[in-house]
């Protein structure tokens, strides 16, 4: 499967790599997009979901890289508020 990695520019200036071992996410979360923390939030853990669902379809199980992905980014974004604005860029 074809592996994607977004990097994310949060509103205090950091920047974090998205990991995702499907496309899928590109249907969810594309460079050049600015979302709200609340839609990154939203959109990145169906995104990951589904990518480790396309990963259990193909191999028999689910992928747990994309399940830890999920819980760091849901993570990250609880520091910021619902409002606030993250780019997103090709890693």
């Amino acid at each position: 499967m074809p592996e994607v990695e977004l990097n994310l520019d949060w509103p205090d200036g950091t920047i974090t790599r998205l990991y995702s071992p499907s496309t899928v996410i590109l249907e969810h979360l594309a460079p050049g997009q600015v979302v709200s923390v609340q839609e990154l939030r939203a959109r990145g853990s169906l995104a990951l979901r589904l990518a480790s669902e396309r990963v259990r379809a193909r191999y028999g199980f689910a992928c747990t890289r994309a399940d830890e992905e999920e819980q760091r980014l849901l993570t990250r974004a609880a520091r910021f508020g619902d409002g606030e604005q993250v780019v997103i860029h090709t890693a």
